[in-house]
């Protein structure tokens, strides 16, 4: 199938054909019909599988037929709301590329940075916000925002808002949303608590799911190495090497962690980026831009700061610290062998962890290949 036989209009197909997108992924081809003919819709899908265009096509297709008086004020049309900075932009540069011709205006707000410029960009008037709910709601007490004319709703990375503690922020912004609307979900999993919020915010949702959660690693390599915490540094300094030149994403569990593991690798002379919750925008902006072009090829992140980035042509992930759940790993990992690349997977478990061990073998259904630690 391509782009086409989704039946866009030719400046969106222009657009797409600009960023050489001819064929939709799999959430695109089930997802984008539906939004289409104003459906609300609930989709299942991991970061990296193209889902950010499976809502953000059919907003554009919508509101692109609308037409403004010069002097008439654009007021929101369309509120994205998403869990980190990182993924905001993202989402922000999906909709430039996207809706290059159609006239729409769009912007992202996030805290962390002055609030003034986007607050000017704001009262110039825009179509589609694209948002963290702390900064979202910290403008709307302002008056800056209103919500009355949402016409399209996204809660983007539903399970992440959840792991980050953001879940109270959507029940408080769920009531300045107009009750006429179309509404759409994505979310990776769908623990308890985000399918109660898919029975209040939706009406009659159709449903979308793509790779299930053991799929996504059947083409990547995956090793084991049981180490104690003391050698585990010097482990990833030795993999690093084998693995010299290639884009690679190892992970900690804290953001302590994360800094701890990159001091070293820089003391070592190995050049890497940290990214987590207590870094500044700009500063992880410029983590990203050195991955982009290409100063850096490591980046040691916590799976929140890593949930929100999107690195091209990963190739190597390493799991310095064992993840809490089974489900987290696959997540981990899927994020290298994409589109048809290959993908390696590094592992480092200490004794206590062994039953986690045993707990990925039981999801994804394949055994981890152990590899001895030369003595």
């Amino acid at each position: 199938m391509t782009f086409k036989e989704l039946q866009l209009s030719e400046s969106v197909l222009r657009a797409l054909i600009e960023k050489q997108y001819s064929t939709p992924t799999p959430i695109q081809v089930k997802a984008i019909p539906i939004a289409l003919k104003g459906s609300d819709l609930v989709g299942i899908a991991q970061t990296g599988t193209g889902k950010t265009a499976a809502f953000a096509i059919p907003i554009i297709e919508h509101l692109k037929q609308e037409h403004y008086a010069k002097d008439s004020k654009r007021e929101i049309k369309a509120l994205i709301l998403t869990p980190t900075r990182e993924l905001a932009i993202q989402i922000s540069e999906t909709f430039t590329d996207y809706g290059k011709y159609t006239g729409l205006k769009h912007t992202v707000i996030f805290g962390g940075v002055n609030q003034n410029p986007q607050v000017r960009t704001l009262n110039q008037g825009v179509d589609i916000l694209i948002a963290t709910p702390g900064r979202l709601l910290d403008l709307i007490s302002q008056k800056v925002i209103s919500l009355s004319h949402i016409t399209h709703f996204v809660l983007d990375e539903a399970d992440r808002m959840l792991d980050m503690g953001f879940i109270h922020d959507i029940r408080r912004l769920l009531p300045m949303l107009p009750t006429k609307r179309q509404t759409m979900l994505f979310s990776a999993t769908m623990p308890n608590e985000i399918v109660d919020i898919t029975r209040t915010i939706l009406y009659k949702p159709e449903r979308v799911e793509v790779a299930p959660v053991a799929s996504v690693v059947d083409t990547i390599e995956q090793n084991l190495f049981f180490v104690e915490k003391p050698q585990k540094i010097e482990l990833l300094i030795s993999v690093l090497g084998e693995q010299r030149g290639k884009t690679t994403l190892i992970f900690s569990r804290t953001k302590h962690g994360a800094d701890k593991i990159a001091r070293t690798l820089i003391n070592r002379k190995i050049q890497c980026e940290a990214i987590h919750g207590n870094k500044s925008q700009n500063a992880r902006q410029t983590a990203l831009e050195n991955i982009k072009n290409g100063k850096s090829h490591i980046i040691v992140a916590t799976d929140i700061a890593a949930r929100g980035i999107d690195i091209q042509n990963l190739g190597v992930v390493i799991n310095y610290d064992m993840p809490d759940v089974a489900e987290t790993y696959v997540h981990r990992i899927g994020r290298t062998g994409r589109a048809g690349n290959s993908g390696v997977a590094f592992t480092f478990c200490t004794k206590e962890e062994h039953i986690m061990v045993r707990n990925i073998q039981k999801l994804t259904h394949k055994r981890l290949n152990t590899v001895l630690i030369p003595a």
